[in-house]
């Protein structure tokens, strides 16, 4: 086996509670004719409604699932349901040779992974410079449309972004979209809704409208700016850097170390799945995060796991405040222990938070670690306070009763996504335990 696995940890990968659910029924010895394992993989056959059994595969190096029944969920119920009695009950499976339909998955799984790479090594630098200088043109003569689109809203002023139709703001969306800045198109789309939501809109319409003109101001400029701005400049407006470019690169930054995953969470953004996992530097102190993007009924990535640790390096993309990484290599480690570092209370987190939006303007999530924190309620508000009394509010439509019953009003260290608004808790420790939120 690669690594030791808890159930906590295997929970985890479930995409909702109701296959949770299914999970753990399914996890008794009696529901499973066949249970095998190998160095690499374990595989089962699950007695269902019909004739034959469903057939349930999981490569443990990453993990990866495959299994014969028609749910579109990834991991299903099967799959979850074959962990949790890997972690139960491993005496139940039989070490052996894979069977020929998990073997042959095993191999294929291997092929692609091959072709990628040799894919890779076989581009043509003459037809992709040519690629880049038409896209170029077309972001460039996009950002001159937008630009006069922001002047006349601004001239017309912000009280009638009130009562414009979505159509107002989708159509300069389109308009990147078909500029091939898909950054921007997003921004847009988030806009849509702000002078519909909360008494403090114009204010908040205001600095996203500053970021975007910013945006398109440096971009007009790029060549003037230095190398970490550029990069920063094309991440923002829609370029992707392909992993294997970052692992090349004359001069990319690098940290190794012991890493502590702290949390996960997964959004669907223009029916694209958005998965991110954060990453904690035990000895550097620092946070790293992992992205992972799937279409409809895509498998995300389900490598990293909350509340396991890794030790491994990390590459980090360029930018103003790099924090999105690239695991270069890894060991696992099961010996989980707390992160050090954080924030000692809620206005040196802030003030972190301050120097990063100082250096970089355009961030959206924010990882803060805080050590000592409470959750209470405050006017039907929730926050988390610390032992000055300094407090955050939690984003809405989070739970908060669990939180309070893990802490027991008393201090606990937690770890979550804030907005510059309103703080999102995914994960904390309590009385030495990490429970993922």
């Amino acid at each position: 086996m690669t690594m030791t696995w808890t159930v906590e940890q295997v929970i985890a990968l479930s995409p909702d509670d109701k296959s949770t659910k299914n999970g753990k029924s399914l996890a008794t010895a009696s529901k499973w004719q066949t249970l095998g394992t190998n160095q690499q993989a374990i595989w089962g056959e699950c007695r269902g409604s019909g004739k034959k059994p469903y057939r349930t595969q999981i490569d443990l190096s990453e993990p990866a699932f495959r299994c014969s029944c028609p749910s579109r969920k990834f991991p299903c119920k099967h799959s979850l349901a074959l962990f949790l009695l890997l972690v139960n009950q491993v005496e139940l499976f039989t070490a052996a040779d894979p069977p020929d339909w998990v073997q042959e998955w095993l191999e294929k799984r291997s092929q692609t992974a091959s072709r990628k790479q040799a894919k890779a090594t076989t581009t043509d630098p003459e037809a992709q410079a040519k690629r880049i200088a038409q896209r170029e043109a077309k972001i460039l003569a996009g950002l001159a449309d937008l630009d006069q689109w922001l002047q006349d809203l601004m001239r017309q002023g912000l009280a009638t972004a009130q009562n414009q139709p979505y159509s107002f703001w989708e159509q300069a969306a389109a308009r990147m979209v078909d500029a091939q800045a898909p950054g921007l198109a997003h921004r847009l789309r988030e806009m849509a809704s702000i002078p519909h939501t909360g008494g403090n809109w114009p204010s908040r319409l205001l600095a996203e409208l500053g970021k975007l003109y910013l945006l398109v101001q440096g971009y007009q400029r790029l060549a003037t700016l230095p190398e970490a701005a550029q990069a920063e400049l094309r991440s923002q407006i829609g370029w992707t850097q392909k992993q294997e470019d970052l692992l090349t690169s004359p001069s990319p930054m690098v940290v190794k170390d012991t890493w502590s995953v702290l949390g996960k969470r997964i959004t669907t953004e223009d029916n694209l799945n958005v998965q991110r996992v954060w990453l904690w530097g035990i000895t550097h102190q620092r946070p790293a995060l992992i992205l992972s993007f799937g279409y409809q009924n895509q498998l995300l990535d389900t490598s990293l796991i909350p509340g396991t640790q890794i030790s491994a390096e990390l590459v980090f993309y360029p930018g103003l405040h790099p924090l999105r990484a690239l695991v270069k290599a890894r060991q696992p480690d099961v010996d989980l222990i707390p992160p050090r570092g954080g924030a000692a209370n809620i206005a040196d987190a802030i003030a972190h938070y301050g120097t990063a939006m100082a250096t970089n303007p355009w961030l959206v999530q924010f990882p803060l670690l805080l050590t000592t924190v409470i959750p209470h309620r405050t006017d039907q508000q929730w926050h988390i306070a610390d032992t000055h009394g300094h407090q955050l509010p939690l984003q809405s439509g989070f739970d908060p009763w669990p939180l309070l019953a893990l802490s027991g009003g008393h201090p606990v260290m937690l770890f979550g996504e804030w907005n510059g608004h309103s703080l999102l808790p995914l994960s904390l420790w309590a009385g030495g335990r990490f429970v993922p939120c």
